[in-house]
């Protein structure tokens, strides 16, 4: 069975934004969260790696272009939003998000539940925004190369 191309990238965004957010986790700076604006490389880093692939097979229209790279992040943000669900979990759920969630864009205590909806408003929001960039930017580099 072949993985689509959307998916196999969307699985290596995740694969980073894990690897990045353990990183934080391991070396204490997960309660610095301007941190976190560092994982729109790893999801540029993705899409990148998609239109590049798009472009090497010759499919150089914009709207299946622009339709690859929504899927491709949208799906690397959703397994990574799955992820940290069973992440908090595994770490004790709502105790162990008090400590998380110190100083995040909620007030109070969220649930986990409204933790993972702020971010995955948050992360389709940066993940949309992301490709609409990459849209642009590689838009100019085709026609230049046309």
């Amino acid at each position: 069975m072949k993985l689509s191309k959307e998916f196999v990238n969307g699985f290596i965004i995740f694969v980073g934004l894990a690897a990045y957010f353990f990183l934080m986790e391991l070396l204490g700076l997960s309660n610095i969260h301007y941190l976190r604006v560092f994982n729109i490389f790893i999801l540029y880093f993705g899409i990148y790696r998609m239109l590049k692939s798009n472009f090497k097979s010759g499919e150089f229209g914009y709207v299946n272009n622009l339709i690859s790279t929504v899927l491709t992040a949208t799906s690397g943000v959703l397994m990574s939003i799955i992820g940290l669900v069973l992440y908090i979990y595994y770490k004790g759920g709502q105790s162990y998000l008090n400590n998380l969630s110190e100083g995040f864009l909620f007030g109070g205590k969220p649930t986990v539940t409204e933790y993972i909806f702020g971010l995955l408003f948050e992360g389709i929001a940066s993940a949309i925004i992301v490709v609409f960039i990459s849209m642009q930017y590689w838009q100019g580099k085709t026609k230049e190369d046309s």
